[in-house]
């Protein structure tokens, strides 16, 4: 029986080095974007806020400055120096997120609005222009 060479089946491992497989389509635009004061409403850090350190479009998620930390061990770099571990934040998705309305203090949702020929970001809460 003849063996078949030329279909080379890709292995777990491979994937798992490529990381998952995201169509470009379903990419949407984010309603958070980097620096934004964000509250947490959903999850084991529900009700705490802190500011938006990166977005991911790609996956959906945002990273919020302490909020979701993990420990990360790290390795020594040199002879002297000593490995030690780390709490970062963890990214967490942004449907779990809600801006803060700047006047009231409260989470609220985000639209957008022509002003002066340019899309800006507005809170629905108090119509404020978020930066």
């Amino acid at each position: 029986m003849r063996k078949y060479t030329d279909t080379k089946q890709k292995s777990y491992a491979s994937r798992k080095k490529r990381g998952p497989v995201v169509s470009r389509h379903l990419v949407v635009k984010m309603k958070v974007k980097k620096g934004d004061t964000v509250m947490i409403v959903s999850g084991k850090d529900k009700g705490k806020s802190g500011a938006v350190l990166h977005v991911l479009p790609s996956t959906g998620r945002v990273v919020v400055d302490g909020v979701a930390l993990v420990k990360r061990h790290l390795r020594r770099t040199g002879r002297k120096q000593s490995g030690s571990i780390v709490e970062r934040p963890a990214s967490i998705h942004a449907s779990n997120v809600m801006v803060l309305d700047p006047e009231s203090k409260k989470p609220t949702r985000v639209g957008r609005v022509k002003q002066d020929g340019k899309t800006v970001r507005v809170t629905k809460k108090s119509k404020t222009v978020l930066k």
